[in-house]
């Protein structure tokens, strides 16, 4: 496909293209050029990126701003697992009737610790298989090439089968097929620190499950609701283990900075790559322990294989 046929008009299907830009007066011009292009077709449009940046797109959009919503991402993707929510319920209050979407969202930048920045790349890929067939909008992912390494831009060219460059468009040609993309994620996490002590529970161990966490968290110095939730997590994810992963659970726990990571791994296989990331209707009575962890967490790291599963999360002070 070359440039002239890769241009969205001619498309009616999900367009998720990577922004490959220089600097943040580039970073305007060329997301400031795609909404207003937008809002002239009277697309709905949703961005969410920095609040820094939200202040100035608003300023250049020269009086449009309001035809535009808009999310901080430092709020919206803490966690990046929450962040196709909010793009699924943007599709659900715009969606309907034909209308065209248009949509800017940045998770990845150089302040992203290499524990966030794997998840958001993982974000990025999955958002593929979320709305491979929600219809015609258009989602723009800028990448700062001045800031990321190279190694990043890489990726992001992986995980997005479109790229704007230089004001060309084009298709990536590493771009991973959703066949890929649906594969269980089963890239090694980091070590944890040395001597960190494993916890091995059965059904007659959650109990002790919470009381390790909790004992942690409090230690950490958390204050009572972040205790709360990551006690909460705990429990729903080693429950899991004990229905869904074989019986029994490893359960580790250690300090990181100022948060506390708690680590599960159990015999079970999870096969729902968007697991988390959906929100369960109201009707459904089970299936929310993933759903909730996201909620209550800070970051949630999930790999899984045919060898067995590992859930990650960190809860921190805020």
């Amino acid at each position: 496909m070359n440039a002239a046929a890769a241009v969205p008009s001619v498309s009616h299907a999900f367009r998720h293209e990577a922004l490959l830009y220089a600097g943040e007066d580039d970073f305007i011009a060329r997301t400031v050029a795609f909404i207003a292009g937008g809002i002239a077709h009277d697309e709905a449009a949703l961005v969410i990126v920095s609040a820094p940046k939200i202040d100035r797109i608003r300023a250049a959009l020269n009086g449009e701003a309001g035809r535009v919503e808009f999310m901080d991402m430092t709020k919206v993707g803490h966690n990046p697992a929450r962040i196709i929510p909010a793009w699924y319920d943007f599709v659900a209050r715009h969606g309907g009737g034909g209308r065209k979407l248009r949509g800017v969202g940045e998770p990845i930048s150089a302040e992203r610790d290499p524990a966030a920045l794997a998840e958001c790349h993982r974000h990025e890929a999955l958002l593929n298989l979320a709305f491979a067939d929600s219809g015609d909008w258009w989602l723009l992912c800028p990448y700062d090439v001045t800031t990321l390494p190279r190694s990043v831009v890489d990726e992001a060219q992986r995980n997005h089968p479109y790229i704007l460059e230089d004001g060309a468009h084009r298709s990536s040609p590493t771009a991973r097929d959703l066949t890929a993309i649906s594969e269980p994620f089963a890239d090694p996490l980091a070590d944890p620190p040395a001597r960190t002590p494993e916890f091995v529970f059965d059904v007659t161990g959650l109990a002790a499950v919470r009381v390790l966490v909790r004992q942690q968290a409090r230690e950490a110095a958390l204050p009572e609701a972040r205790v709360i939730d990551a006690v909460l997590a705990a429990d729903e994810i080693a429950t899991n283990s004990v229905r869904y992963g074989g019986g029994a659970g490893i359960l580790r726990l250690w300090t990181d900075g100022r948060a506390i990571a708690c680590e599960i791994r159990d015999e079970g296989w999870i096969d729902e790559p968007l697991i988390g990331r959906q929100r369960p209707p109201v009707s459904q009575s089970g299936g929310r322990g993933h759903w909730l962890v996201n909620q209550m967490c800070d970051l949630v790291q999930v790999r899984s294989s045919r060898a067995g599963t590992i859930v990650r999360f960190f809860v921190g002070p805020a």
